[in-house]
């Protein structure tokens, strides 16, 4: 079965197609002829994945999901938050969107922190919500380099490492993506 994927983020889906295997082919919106960058202009990480879903839905008529996620940093309110992925500045840049983080948390000791990945899913005229939540810290600097986005600074809780410092493989298994991802394959399962 072909499922769109309303991202272009090459890393994403390559981490998705992963875990979901050749039970579904997971293609991208510049697959489908979509060139438009969706806005996200909701006010939670829910609204985002809904706007995305459903505008490839209402667009181009086809079985979608689509994520956003946020890190929720305790110490700063749930910072960044909804503004992840642009924490920074709107040139979205990772590096920038790390060190302001580490700069804000320079003199706090509360580091604990969480990941949260919303999916829709919209596929026979219905709309079914995913959720992923995994529980951290910030570490003090940047480690690894596998992964994208807050990786390098993000230590899941129970263990010594990054995200970064972890293999795909590893990283899936407990990742906010990965869980929501595997609530979505399960569901997925069920109903063919």
């Amino acid at each position: 079965m072909k499922l769109v994927f309303a991202s272009n983020n090459k890393n994403k889906i390559a981490e998705i197609q992963q875990q979901v295997g050749a039970q579904f082919e997971i293609v991208s919106l510049e697959d489908i002829g979509c060139f438009v960058d969706i806005p996200e202009t909701a006010e939670s990480i829910e609204g985002n994945a809904i706007l995305k879903a459903n505008y490839v839905t209402e667009n181009f008529g086809l079985p979608c999901f689509a994520d956003d996620t946020g890190l929720e940093i305790e110490s700063l309110n749930n910072e960044p938050g909804v503004y992840s992925a642009r924490y920074a500045g709107e040139q979205k840049n990772a590096e920038d969107n790390m060190n302001l983080v580490l700069q804000k948390l320079a003199s706090k000791t509360n580091r604990k922190a969480q990941f949260k990945t919303i999916i829709a899913l919209n596929i026979y005229n219905q709309q079914y919500l995913f959720e992923g939540i995994v529980k951290g810290e910030i570490a003090a600097e940047k480690s690894g380099n596998q992964g994208f986005g807050y990786d390098p600074v993000f230590q899941p809780e129970g263990f010594s490492t990054t995200f970064a410092q972890m293999t795909m493989e590893q990283k899936s298994v407990i990742s906010h993506r990965g869980i929501a991802v595997q609530k979505l394959i399960n569901f997925l399962s069920n109903l063919s």
